[in-house]
């Protein structure tokens, strides 16, 4: 079986800024595949590659076996994107903008299924009001729909709950995964970790342009241990400095094998005379994998 997403050694440069250096990744049919970095990583170059919006400095990639740049009508008909910017028409009502897209793609107004795309993401009440009168959350959702239009194999969600309530998101995050288990593939970036570990199979991390882990959700959670401490403190003792990553809060987290090694954690901070002004045990997550291999302080954005 072809794969859905093909990525081979794609680089891109951008006069001396180097976004991506060199990227390897195969996404099967039927994934729901997450990419994850933090801010310059690369995931936005990367995703305009695969849209075809940006020609690759080096480098191949196909969907569903059709090349991007070689056989890009084929390779645009089984894609559709969510980008991560706000751009809309602003002379057309909401139904009128999902009939241009699927025209687009050559569909003769595919009623029942933008109905049903505007049930499925709470437009319906608003599917004659012109795009101009909608909240940022709602023009979310009509990008959504756009990319949904066309009923593409393949599709790439560049952060598409940014800036939508919690409602929207749980019915949206309800309607994708009802498209990938009808044999939709999906692939998403977001700055919620959450959603990451709750959705993806498999987790590709990102950082300076290449990929520093590629592996199941379930073994890069592994990695981390079973329980995480969270501990507000002006400095780490030496021998934990490089387990610990701090937060934007200024906190530092720190992934435990068990209870008995945060004990070993408390006696060297009193060993040192370092005060503990806050101290926090939760389940390891996947913000511990993230801070640990991308080295990143902050979220995935």
């Amino acid at each position: 079986m072809l794969p859905a997403v093909e990525v081979v050694d794609v680089a891109r440069t951008f006069g001396s800024v180097v976004a991506l250096a060199g990227v390897d990744l195969r996404v099967e049919q039927g994934e729901f595949f997450g990419l994850l970095g933090p801010n310059g990583a690369g995931k936005t170059t990367l995703i305009s590659i695969i849209a075809g919006l940006t020609r690759a400095t080096r480098g191949a990639v196909r969907v569903l076996g059709h090349d991007v740049v070689t056989d890009f009508r084929a390779a645009r008909r089984s894609l559709g994107v969510v980008p991560q910017e706000l751009v809309f028409d602003p002379f057309f009502t909401v139904r009128e903008t999902l009939e241009f897209q699927a025209g687009y793609f050559g569909l003769a107004r595919p009623t029942a299924w933008i109905d049903e795309i505007l049930h499925h993401l709470d437009l319906t009440s608003k599917a004659d009001a012109n795009m101009r009168a909608l909240s940022g959350g709602m023009k979310r959702r009509v990008l959504v729909g756009q990319a949904l239009v066309h009923k593409p194999p393949v599709i790439v969600l560049d952060e598409p709950t940014a800036g939508v309530d919690v409602e929207l998101r749980q019915s949206l995050w309800q309607f994708i995964r009802k498209l990938n288990r009808d044999g939709h593939t999906i692939i998403l970036t977001t700055h919620y970790l959450e959603e990451a570990e709750a959705l993806c199979h498999r987790i590709a991390m990102l950082k300076a342009g290449k990929v520093v882990r590629l592996d199941s959700t379930a073994n890069l959670l592994a990695r981390v241990g079973g329980i995480a401490c969270r501990v507000s403190v002006e400095r780490l003792p030496s021998a934990w400095r490089a387990r610990g990553q701090r937060d934007e809060h200024g906190a530092y987290r720190i992934g435990l094998e068990s209870y008995g090694e945060l004990e070993t954690l408390l006696a060297a901070l009193r060993e040192d005379g370092i005060t503990v002004r806050d101290l926090a045990i939760e389940a390891a997550d996947l913000e511990q994998v993230f801070l640990e291999l991308t080295g990143s302080g902050r979220r995935a954005t």
